[in-house]
């Protein structure tokens, strides 16, 4: 019989048997027409067919061992069993069920993030063959380049297989009103051939696309055309506009490539000398220090990235030589003319969503690692306490002849069932979570997208925890059980008191308590610093500001224009009513944008060239005022220095200190770096209080406030603060009306600031909320498993303290002993979690803010928490103990 068919039978038992006797009785039949046909009267043929035929049970069962996979049968005979057995105590299942479900889908959960941020690689071809090119001096990867840096590397294309530069951008698709952001690319010509992605309709960006002067085309991902143009054959030859400008569309690009910032789904690419047209800025490829490109390589067929790696190395001396910036000075072009190139995999591409979130995700997969480690003692521990119960069972399968081996298996197999009906439930919780996780991942701007779909390795991962948490939990209950000694537990009538038994059950708990104590303590240290983090103070109010950014780089204003233009839309939006306190700037606080330089001030000595960084802002009158930030010393910027372009400054109180020292900086002035020499000087005319410039956790840094329009910062947007009580809807519509009455194709985007500082948080809010989560849910199963060892130890010592009570121990002695056998196994529970808090929280240090990885009133609030609870969790078992009754007890005896 074909192996399949021996499978097939394994699962068809009954029909199997039913056949097996159809065959044996045609047999027997057979013979017996056969003696009769020789003479043997019909009863005595009957007697001797069978006599020949043999023991017709033995003859079936060893025709059903020929025609059946008997271990395959065997093992589903077992899992048979095993769900009698669970169906028999619902309670137990459905709390082991829930806690494993909850364990295995959380660990499924993380996994498949962390696989779909860091870990699957890019649908392209050959993507192990692709690198990033890295210009960093240090250990920390640098992956920005300047135009010229990259022609000078695509002039050496040849020594690789293909080489390509990209940037990612956010191009608005409105023509005026409201923006439309939209994730987009910049690309050089072989971007699309580098990586051997082929279009779906119409054709790709090529080398031929990308050359100076070229006109404004772009290609299309596969779901926005579709979701503007129903296919993506109807979108090949429309115009959209981008930035104010028509751009063709010439081709989609295969819907699985959604670009190489995992995270982040790009909409459309454009070729990258079309910058001069999108920028306004006709000199945009030209400048030496405008970083904002990555350059990607491929190796050659048949070369390692060792190889790739040399050649960069190779020719980097001549790169940067070719295009040192002309406007640094002398100390800064030789530090730039000693860097380097080198070649990093990109087989995964390349994602700020993974720089920030990776490590991040690893402490949230130890935290669910721990999770289903409590879980796994829990049951372990409810296990063992059933092994007791189960005894008389046992011993007598043990008397009639079942192996010890077998008996692991029948019980192992149990455990398994258990640990896969579990899986089966995370499995559907995993799918909810990760769709909950990347929520909680986006910010208002910026939506995480990324691939969520179930594939091998996130399959494989839940197979190997679920068998692993299965036997972890399970064999040793299975093992202890088949210890079992027949004739002992058939005397006790099935319940043998074991103090060894007792102690492992201890020890599982404590165990518990003290990972316990180790999540507790971090969701403890990660929730505190959170809450500093949101009530933190950052030289600024958060709420009831509306922050309005109008792009006016459509509008045709220059020069002058840019600054007068605005500041009048300023003066008309202070006019609007509940509006009246209103400012611009050129960006705001936690925002995306920044602007530093280095500072020189006579007889002021850095020890570092970091010592003399300083941040900086444009301004208008009243920013400081609507922002709610104090002006300590000197005056504010004004109309009149606006104006005449007068070179004053506002600075913050750690630039004043950090570089003018005691003395007053009233009236000093310090200059900045302008080619190789030096700017005009700046005036110093006030001192605010320190604010936050891009990060609520960072520390305080030097800063310093120009009036709008003056320095070298030029820009074509602003943003307005607007302090306002009026609905976010009223807002938009009044600021969008005055803005439409200054020219219609300026664009225009509103949020409220506390929502932009509230999205810059959003990796704390995670750890925060997650961990503060798996923290109650560890303390829940400690609790869980404390309270159910108690429960059987005063179920097996019940004679004991029968005996106890009818000599005279009064109730509260009894539940005094009760509750001490308890506060011993938390205590050394909690001393073993105090060894792991103070091993593991050190790795929390990079996530902390106003508060130590070992803050003693977050260690010490957490042991509280938990020895109450373990405590209040023992009451209910030693209530019961001390309710007794001796006659009762000793009856049982």
């Amino acid at each position: 019989m074909s192996l399949f068919s021996r499978l097939a039978n394994a699962v068809r038992g009954d029909r199997l048997s039913r056949s097996l006797d159809v065959e044996l009785d045609t047999h027997l039949a057979e013979l017996t027409d056969e003696l009769v046909a020789r003479g043997m009267p019909r009863e005595d043929a009957i007697a001797e067919a069978r006599r020949r035929f043999g023991n017709r049970g033995k003859q079936k069962e060893a025709a059903h061992d020929a025609d059946t996979a008997v271990w395959l049968e065997s093992v589903f005979a077992d899992i048979r069993y095993a769900l009698r057995t669970l169906r028999s105590a619902p309670a137990f299942t459905l709390v082991a069920v829930c806690s494993l479900a909850l364990g295995i889908g959380a660990n499924t959960a993380i996994f498949s993030l962390i696989d779909a941020v860091a870990l699957r690689s890019l649908p392209v071809t050959r993507p192990w063959e692709l690198s990033l090119i890295d210009q960093g001096k240090g250990l920390k990867p640098d992956y920005t380049f300047t135009n010229p840096l990259w022609e000078q590397i695509r002039a050496r294309d040849s020594l690789f297989g293909a080489v390509f530069a990209y940037s990612s951008a956010s191009f608005n698709l409105s023509t005026q009103g409201i923006e439309q952001p939209t994730a987009a690319s910049t690309v050089s010509g072989d971007f699309f051939r580098g990586l051997g992605v082929q279009p779906v309709a119409g054709r790709l960006i090529s080398a031929a696309d990308d050359l100076p002067g070229c006109p404004l085309v772009t290609v299309l991902g596969d779901a926005f055309a579709r979701a503007r143009f129903g296919s993506a054959a109807a979108a090949v030859g429309k115009a959209i506009p981008i930035e104010g400008h028509p751009a063709v569309v010439i081709g989609v690009a295969d819907p699985r490539f959604t670009g190489l910032e995992v995270g982040q789904r790009t909409d459309l690419y454009a070729p990258l000398c079309a910058e001069p047209i999108l920028t306004g800025d006709p000199k945009v490829l030209t400048r030496r220090s405008r970083w904002y490109l990555k350059v990607m390589v491929r190796t050659r067929a048949g070369e390692s990235l060792a190889r790739t790696d040399a050649t960069l190395h190779a020719i980097a001396p001549a790169v940067f030589q070719a295009t040192v910036p002309g406007d640094w000075d002398k100390g800064g072009q030789q530090d730039y003319l000693k860097g380097t190139l080198s070649a990093r995999s990109a087989a995964g591409g390349a994602s700020g969503l993974r720089d920030n979130f990776e490590t991040a995700l690893e402490i949230l997969m130890a935290v669910v690692g721990a999770v289903l480690l409590i879980a796994c003692a829990n049951i372990g521990a409810l296990l063992s306490a059933r092994a007791a119960s189960r005894q008389r069972e046992v011993a007598i399968r043990l008397a009639i002849g079942a192996s010890h081996r077998r008996l692991i298996r029948q019980l192992l197999t149990e455990s398994l069932t258990l640990a896969a009906a579990g899986a089966v439930l995370g499995v559907v919780f995993s799918h909810w979570a990760t769709r909950l996780l990347v929520t909680m991942l986006s910010t208002s701007d910026r939506p995480v997208v990324i691939d969520l779909s179930t594939n091998q390795r996130v399959l494989a991962f839940a197979v190997v925890i679920t068998v692993v948490a299965g036997v972890g939990f399970g064999l040793l209950p299975a093992w202890r059980a088949s210890q079992t000694d027949p004739q002992s537990a058939m005397k006790s009538g099935g319940a043998v008191r074991s103090d060894r038994r007792r102690r492992l059950g201890h020890v599982l708990v404590g165990g518990q308590v003290a990972i316990s104590l180790l999540l507790v303590a971090c969701a403890g240290l990660l929730v505190g610093s959170f809450q500093r983090l949101m009530t933190a103070d950052v030289g600024f109010t958060r709420d009831g500001i509306v922050l309005a950014s109008l792009d006016f780089g459509n509008t045709g204003w220059k020069g002058e224009r840019l600054v007068t233009e605005p500041v009048a839309i300023l003066d008309r939006i202070r006019m609007l009513p509940g509006m009246s306190n209103a400012a611009m700037s050129w960006t705001t606080p936690v925002g995306h944008a920044g602007w530093n330089d280095l500072v020189h001030i006579p007889g002021y000595s850095p020890q570092h060239i970091d010592d003399s960084l300083a941040w900086f802002n444009q301004v208008s009158p009243g920013y400081f005022a609507t922002m709610g930030t104090r002006l300590l010393t000197g005056r504010d910027v004004n109309d009149a220095d606006i104006a005449s372009h007068h070179n004053v400054v506002v600075i913050n109180t750690t630039m004043a200190k950090k570089m003018f020292g005691t003395l007053s900086p009233l009236g000093r002035t310090y200059r900045t770096p302008d080619g190789d020499s030096l700017s005009v000087p700046w005036e110093v005319i006030g001192v605010i209080e320190d604010t936050k410039y891009a990060k609520v956790t960072e520390e305080p840094r030097a800063q310093g406030y120009y009036p709008m329009g003056v320095g070298n910062n030029n820009t074509s947007s602003y943003t307005y603060e607007i302090r306002t009580s009026r609905p976010m809807t009223e807002v938009t519509r009044e600021v969008s009306r005055v803005a439409a009455e200054a020219n219609p194709q300026i664009a225009l985007q509103l949020n409220w600031l506390s929502q932009q500082i509230n999205d810059s948080l959003a990796r704390p809010r995670l750890l925060a909320l997650l961990s503060g989560f798996f923290g109650l849910l560890a303390l829940l199963l400690a609790m869980m498993g404390l309270y159910g060892t108690m429960s059987y130890n005063v179920a097996q010592r019940r004679g004991e303290i029968g005996i106890r009570i009818a000599l005279g121990a009064g109730g509260q002695r009894v539940l005094g002993m009760v509750v001490g056998e308890a506060s011993w196994i938390i205590l050394g529970g909690v001393a073993g979690g105090l060894a792991l808090v103070f091993a593991g929280t050190r790795l929390l240090g990079s996530f902390l803010y106003g508060v130590t990885a070992t803050d003693p009133i977050t260690l010490g609030g957490s042991v509280l928490l938990l020895a109450f609870t373990g405590l209040l969790a023992s009451v209910v078992p030693a209530w019961r103990a001390a309710r007794v009754d001796p006659v009762d007890a000793l009856r049982e005896q």
